[in-house]
């Protein structure tokens, strides 16, 4: 059995990359040291450097995930700023400032970094596209999961098994997947 380091404090995103790379055969540690995050744009720079970053110091193949809310509406914001804007603001606020707006399309991103140490790192990236829904429903998954509506449901009400075959995170995983094979 192959064994990857998951380098993430983040509880949701580590137990939905274990359940899905445990279809593949591939056992799934959790550090939760965390990584120097570069102040970017783009998602995929941010997960580079942290996969080579944590694999040179941990000497294991890591992978990292980057992932963020991209909300047209308001230029593509909180995009690599998700975290830090839900930890400070949450979705209430963030639906705050959608409130007079009529176009609600959103992007959710996520980008593997996967490294092994002494190698260049490789980004996977996966998306969906939804809307940002007018108030929070469910009470599944985390983040921003309650105000992503993917085809008439917030992520939130999906369920870890729906969600886990259509998500952003689902998708560079299996980008990955088609690499390693």
């Amino acid at each position: 059995m192959r064994k990857i380091v998951f380098v993430t404090g983040n509880k949701g995103k580590f137990g939905e990359a274990k359940e899905i790379l445990a279809v593949k055969g591939i056992e799934v540690i959790q550090n939760r040291d965390g990584y120097p995050e570069l102040q970017e744009d783009e998602l995929e720079p941010i997960a580079a450097y942290g996969a080579k970053w944590a694999a040179e110091k941990l000497g294991m193949p890591v992978m990292v995930d980057d992932s963020g809310l991209f909300i047209k509406a308001l230029k593509g914001f909180p995009g690599p700023y998700s975290a830090f804007v839900e930890e400070k603001l949450g979705n209430g606020r963030v639906l705050k400032l959608m409130e007079d707006e009529k176009d609600r399309t959103a992007t959710f991103k996520s980008v593997i970094g996967y490294c092994e140490p002494g190698s260049e790192p490789k980004v996977f990236t996966g998306t969906v596209e939804g809307k940002i829904s007018y108030e929070e429903r469910g009470t599944g998954g985390f983040g921003y999961d309650p105000i992503f509506d993917y085809n008439g449901k917030t992520f939130g009400e999906l369920g870890n098994e729906e969600k886990n075959k259509v998500s952003h995170r689902r998708r560079a995983i299996d980008n990955f997947f088609e690499w390693l094979d």
